[in-house]
């Protein structure tokens, strides 16, 4: 997790995990639309992982 991911999931959280596939971003995505802090949540949960 670099600080550039970590800025984009605190600014845009859909951008922010792009690079982890369609369902993460859609998962995301739809978090973001619920409110802006569980799609910061989810984002860095996401971008905490090891892949």
């Amino acid at each position: 997790m670099s600080c550039l991911q970590v800025l984009l999931a605190i600014i845009f959280p859909p951008l922010a995990v792009i690079d982890r596939g369609c369902g993460s971003v859609l998962i995301v995505l739809l978090l973001t639309l619920c409110g802006w802090i569980p799609g910061v949540i989810g984002a860095l949960i996401i971008l905490n992982k090891n892949s």
